[in-house]
């Protein structure tokens, strides 16, 4: 046998292992409307640029059957390639062999590459289609989930890391995708979730299907487990690409500027865009798509706790982090899941090195029993704890209402702002002007002849004397009160200004969020 043999055994090696379960399970995947692994990568990253390592790799287990059957690749993909011209390394898990489960050698492939993802500074990403545990291996399996799990965690906030659900996702296979940084799901074919249908059934008696227990929608608008959806495989790819865009490839670099046509940037449609009365609703977004670079907002769980509205986008090129009200939803107020859903985002975006703005329309925290027994007062302090721990820039604008304990806990400058600007029409007091006069003049307006007009008198003369932003300005809690319309020239001037900021914390292990 010469060389030209040996050269021919290997790629016929490599093609059956690019067949994965072989042509018969190939076409199975499709008919289920969904991909192989291999096509997979070939959307996600550029073209030509993908490199697999350990594509040889074989399962080492002799029990239950497997002795005589062969798994390609031990039912993984593993590798690295490049997105929109930038390295990022990935798996992406094969169903068509052994379902995707997981084994130790399986394991053994993601460990290594999300090593040389964090020893070479490069966002890591995980295409998931699993059946879970192998369980013919037995407890090497769990060991094997256990090292991957370890690495998300140590590698949390040093490299990007982002979950793809691409089929099931069940048992000790959702707590990875759980400690990455992002998740996004396909809708009607991804799914996640500890227990599957049938053992609840046969545990508590209930009866529910994959879709409705752990599908996208679900975990997109209720449970808030995954960040973004799509109705495609490609959508959500894409989807993938697009965030990228806007990261940073590790803690130590910032995330990459686009280049941006100088223009002007005063903005008079601002003063149309919040109602005066500051009970009326309003869509925030509209007020983001004034002051950011157009069509750059990319916002992140859109579809859940809708009271607040976080995402990423572009200021005059470079990538900014928008924590912002919502006051279209329960008036913009925070309650459980708002507050675990921005104070997960600014510490993501602390991270990495990308500057927070807060634009800031609050009544306060939500009241109720539930809120109540359900820990708001835990859950609200995530949000405090993480503007406070932040050290990359943090401004805020303040559009209309900022009450109580909210007005500080949204990026205030007793917690560490660098820059708080107002609206001339804003309102900063411990809370509302109407709740306000009934305690203060609560005799005055009892005893008075008409006490309709004496309560309207008594919230006129709260807000002017105690609401008005310049009671604060002139405090020093408010740097300045600028005309709506300047708003984006404003957070310019800002950013420019904070450009090199440096600030550091006492030295310690890690602190003690209040999860």
């Amino acid at each position: 046998m010469d060389i030209y043999e040996k050269i021919n055994e290997l790629y016929e090696k490599r093609r059956e292992i690019e067949l994965g379960g072989g042509d018969e399970k190939i076409a199975k995947q499709h008919e289920k409307g969904k991909l192989t692994a291999r096509e997979r990568i070939n959307l996600l990253v550029d073209e030509g640029t993908f490199v697999e390592l350990n594509p040889f790799i074989e399962h080492r287990c002799n029990d239950f059957g497997l002795t005589d059957k062969k798994g390609p690749g031990d039912g993984v993909v593993t590798g690295f390639g490049k997105v929109n011209g930038r390295p990022i390394y990935l798996f992406s898990q094969d169903f068509t062999v052994f379902g995707g489960a997981l084994g130790e050698m399986h394991a053994k492939k993601i460990a290594t590459v999300m090593d040389l993802a964090a020893k070479n500074g490069t966002p890591f990403i995980g295409l998931n289609d699993s059946g879970g545990a192998r369980i013919q291996e037995g407890v090497v399996s769990l060991d094997g989930y256990g090292q991957i799990f370890y690495r998300n965690t140590i590698y949390s906030g040093v490299i990007p890391q982002l979950s793809v659900i691409l089929g099931p996702c069940a048992g000790g296979a959702v707590y990875s995708p759980a400690i990455t940084d992002f998740v996004f799901m396909v809708e009607k074919s991804s799914q996640m979730f500890i227990t599957g249908p049938k053992v609840i059934e046969t545990v508590t008696g209930e009866k529910i299907s994959s879709e409705d227990l752990g599908g996208a929608n679900v975990h997109n608008t209720i449970s808030g487990n995954a960040h973004f959806s799509g109705s495609t495989e490609e959508d959500v790819l894409l989807q993938v690409r697009a965030l990228l865009s806007y990261l940073p490839q590790n803690n130590d670099e910032k995330p990459p500027i686009l280049q941006y046509e100088e223009k002007d940037e005063y903005r008079p449609d601002l003063t149309e865009v919040i109602p005066f009365d500051a009970v009326r609703p309003y869509d925030v977004r509209v007020v983001i798509e004034q002051v950011v670079d157009k069509d750059s907002f990319l916002e992140v769980q859109k579809d859940f706790a809708k009271n607040i509205v976080i995402g990423l986008a572009r200021i005059k090129g470079e990538v900014v982090g928008l924590v912002c009200n919502q006051p279209k939803y329960m008036a913009g107020g925070l309650d459980i899941d708002s507050s675990d859903k921005a104070a997960r985002f600014i510490r993501f975006c602390d991270s990495f090195q990308i500057p927070l703005i807060t634009f800031e329309d609050v009544t306060g925290f939500f009241p109720g029993v539930k809120q109540e027994h359900g820990g708001i007062i835990r859950h609200g302090a995530k949000i405090l704890y993480a503007y406070s721990e932040a050290t990359v820039p943090k401004l805020t604008v303040i559009l209309r209402k900022a009450y109580g304990g909210a007005y500080v806990a949204l990026n205030s400058k007793s917690i560490g702002a660098d820059l708080v600007y107002a609206w001339p029409n804003a309102e900063i007091a411990v809370m509302g002007p109407q709740g306000a006069a009934n305690i203060i003049f609560s005799k005055e307006i009892q005893t008075s002849e008409n006490p309709e007009n004496m309560r309207k008198d008594k919230i006129e003369e709260y807000r002017e004397k105690f609401a008005n932003p310049y009671v604060a300005a002139s405090q020093g809690m408010v740097d300045d009160v600028i005309d709506p319309r300047e708003t984006r020239i404003k957070l310019i001037q800002a950013l420019d200004m904070l450009r090199t900021k440096k600030e550091t914390r006492p030295v310690k292990k890690h602190g003690n969020i209040p999860l």
